[in-house]
């Protein structure tokens, strides 16, 4: 266990070093990144390199360490998932007038532009359907379940707040902190990660969809 800890913090820390490097660097993404079919193409294939290596770090015993089995109670898991649906946009509302961290990521397009309709789809597909599946396995999967003998609150807020600095922001690191804690703490409650995929992915789809008709 202290090896495959040790080989995720090392997988985590990579991420947060890379893409703070790639913020300081000037490598924000364009207004219309996601009209391009490179971010989409680049992007399920760093995606697919994670999740290989987070389940060579969770065999032999990838079920248990990703909790990929049924939540207790499916009700009980959306009532708590809309929960925290409404805490995240509530920490958003009041954080967001003074470090404008929904600005700060930059991949909201300026516009829809119907040309460029399949390179948004795809690049929609993987922002809502590939990255939180893998976010999920990588965090509240392989890290709270290598975590989690340290004290659940411990697991919770410590995930949460590597999920948050794995985004390389400044600005939206608190929101990015809160929304990680909070499906830690789904992850938590129901015992499965798949709550926090499907919560993770409509959250996404919200923001994409939001964003790029506003």
């Amino acid at each position: 266990m202290n090896g495959r800890l040790a080989a995720w913090l090392t997988l985590v820390g990579v991420q947060i070093a890379a893409n703070y490097a790639s913020r300081a660097s000037g490598g924000k993404p364009s207004k219309n990144a996601l009209y391009h079919w490179s971010i989409a193409i680049g992007g399920l294939v760093q995606y697919l390199i994670i999740l290989g290596i987070v389940l060579a770090i969770v065999s032999p015993a990838p079920r248990r360490l990703l909790a990929l089995r049924r939540p207790r109670s499916w009700p009980k898991a959306i009532g708590l998932a809309l929960l925290i649906l409404i805490a995240v946009y509530g920490v958003a509302a009041v954080l967001n007038p003074f470090l404008h961290g929904d600005r700060e990521q930059g991949l909201t397009p300026s516009g829809w532009q119907p040309q460029h309709a399949a390179a948004f789809a795809a690049n929609f597909v993987v922002i809502a359907g590939i990255a939180p599946i893998v976010e999920e396995l990588t965090f509240r999967g392989a890290g709270f379940g290598l975590l989690e003998r340290f004290g659940r609150p411990f697991a919770i807020v410590a995930v949460g707040v590597l999920f948050g600095l794995a985004h390389g922001l400044v600005q939206a690191l608190p929101i990015l902190a809160a929304f990680g804690i909070g499906v830690a703490w789904l992850r938590s409650r129901t015992e499965s990660v798949y709550p926090g995929i499907l919560f993770h992915a409509a959250f996404n789809a919200i923001a994409l969809s939001v964003g790029v008709w506003t």
